[in-house]
């Protein structure tokens, strides 16, 4: 949910820092008061596209910061590892957006910078809006289909069609890849098989290629390495080294802890060293002897040369070689029976095919019967939400290929008054109806809906009284599972809030500025502002039934 929210210089708002809770939060104020500015801070956040004029004039530049906090951060973590964010720490997501009217603006992630297509991908997990002039999820048919497959809880069903579809436009894809071949002549085959001879002449694994590297590293300084090993040897165990000085290091050491036997452990240390500077010294000596004889040395530089020859060729390391390799085997094994490979791979995704129209025709089922039950579950709803003789029908649809999602898609169709005819959703002209029909399928949704913040605008337009109410209560109803923030002109909506925020516009005669605070923390002020949305702030009748709504929630 989102827990604090600060905008700074938006539109008419100098600056405002907010706390919000769960639950249902309700955004009231006059007309023309300056509400959509909330609305605008949320959807800089959600990732919308806007114009630099949303600076607040005389300003360089606006800026607005989430925090959000997920009981189960593995989604969100999941969709930010995807896109290559930093994760939430302690379940929060922090969101800061900057409109400069200049220059570019700037998008910050969890401290990290960010695109606004991330924050747009981010915004579309986190946040809906449902009202005029904003992205609504649901008027797209992909979105459609995906909340009809959650009601109809075929996950598993759909996810195996998911893995055997991928599986099969692979299938396909190497078919084209196969068809595509030429048929090469024989002297392009030898050249190939030349090709392939060389590459196998040299060990391409990688811990190979770097022993490789570092054997004709060594060969190619082998004087200087010889006299450097020379050396520390001479220092270690020649006449007048280490090793020389030791016996009577130890004795006298020995003679010490017959003395002082507190210099025992001196002595022990002393024959350790003595110990472990034959061993380096016998190291060393190996290590002069390993340098190589010429027949050695003959085959490293032999191979070393093939293997920069290929690296010049074919890519910069041993990967790209094996890779070039794998390609050219693959290529002239295919010469042979191009016709035999296209039949098998052709045969392969016949069956895969064949498993698929099975699990596709298995969703379509599946789909039609939830299409039924969730617009009959949406039109009882509806009708408590003020369209007496609205009709709401999802159409479940053939498609003409396989596709993600199987062979059938769903449509979304909307009539608001008795014969009438059903449209599309996003054809719908009233910003208040289609608000509605959000909340009705919102509503019967709600236990498979993951988004978790929910933006109603309108949602009350044309309505009133006894609807105002049912609308609001399934607002507040809705908030069991989401938070919910809605913009409303209704006192029966206002009401059934959690959290009230007011809205307030002044003005100069230089400038005009936009207020919001927190009414819920001030029992006497939301009531009057339910008496003001009721026809008069100051009207005892009008107090008193605001009173009446606050109860009644």
């Amino acid at each position: 949910m989102l827990t604090h929210l600060r905008i700074k210089n938006l539109a008419l708002m100098d600056e405002a820092e907010l706390e919000f809770d769960a639950g249902f939060t309700v955004v009231t104020g006059e007309t023309g008061a300056g509400k959509s500015v909330l609305l605008g801070a949320l959807g800089l956040l959600a990732g919308n596209r806007v114009a630099k004029t949303v600076v607040r004039r005389g300003t360089e530049q606006c800026e607005v910061e989430g925090v959000l906090e997920f009981a189960h951060p593995a989604k969100i973590d999941a969709l930010l590892e995807e896109l290559g964010l930093p994760p939430c720490e302690d379940g929060r997501l922090l969101l800061r957006r900057t409109v400069h009217v200049t220059k570019s603006g700037r998008i910050v992630i969890n401290g990290a910078n960010a695109t606004l297509a991330q924050l747009e991908r981010l915004g579309g997990d986190w946040i809906d809006f449902h009202g005029p002039g904003e992205p609504q999820k649901l008027f797209k048919e992909s979105c459609q289909l995906e909340m009809l497959d959650l009601f109809a809880a075929h996950g598993e069903t759909a996810d195996r069609y998911a893995v055997k579809h991928a599986d099969w436009r692979g299938v396909l894809r190497r078919i084209d890849d196969i068809a595509s071949q030429e048929k090469i002549t024989e002297d392009e085959a030898d050249f190939i098989r030349g090709q392939l001879d060389r590459m196998n002449a040299v060990d391409l694994d990688d811990d190979a290629v770097a022993a490789l590297e570092r054997d004709f590293n060594r060969l190619s300084k082998a004087k200087e390495l010889t006299s450097l090993i020379g050396k520390v040897h001479a220092g270690l165990a020649g006449d007048d080294g280490f090793s020389s000085q030791i016996p009577g290091l130890l004795r006298a050491a020995r003679e010490v802890a017959a003395i002082d036997p507190e210099a025992a452990g001196l002595e022990n240390r002393l024959n350790a060293l003595a110990i472990e500077i034959e061993d380096i010294a016998s190291d060393y000596s190996r290590l002069a002897a390993d340098t190589g004889d010429e027949e050695s040395a003959e085959d490293i530089h032999r191979r070393m040369m093939l293997w920069l020859e290929l690296k010049r060729k074919y890519g910069p390391d041993a990967a790209a070689v094996r890779a070039k390799r794998d390609a050219l085997a693959r290529k002239l094994a295919l010469q042979g029976d191009i016709e035999g490979a296209i039949a098998r791979a052709r045969a392969e995704a016949d069956a895969l095919e064949k498993d698929l129209r099975a699990l596709a025709a298995k969703l379509r089922a599946k789909r039609l019967d939830a299409a039924e039950t969730l617009a009959a579950s949406a039109r009882r709803l509806l009708g408590h939400l003020g369209f007496k003789k609205a009709d709401l029908r999802i159409r479940v649809v053939d498609t003409e290929k396989l596709t993600e999602t199987g062979d059938s898609a769903c449509v979304f169709l909307f009539a608001p008054n008795a014969g009438q005819e059903l449209l599309p959703l996003n054809a719908i002209a009233s910003s208040g109806e289609t608000a509605r029909v959000m909340l009705a399928l919102k509503t019967v949704l709600a236990g498979v809906d993951s988004t978790p913040v929910l933006v109603f605008d309108e949602v009350d337009a044309n309505v009133g009284g006894e609807v105002g109410g049912q609308v609001g209560r399934e607002l507040a109803a809705l908030a069991g599972r989401h938070q919910v923030f809605c913009v409303t002109h209704l006192p029966q909506v206002a009401a059934q809030g959690r959290s009230h925020f007011r809205v307030e516009k002044s003005q100069t005669e230089d400038a005009t500025t936009v207020t919001i605070a927190p009414l819920h923390t001030a029992p006497a002020e939301r009531e009057g502002e339910l008496a003001r949305m009721l026809g008069d702030r100051k009207s005892a009748s009008a107090l008193s039934h605001a009173r009446e709504l606050l109860a009644a929630r």
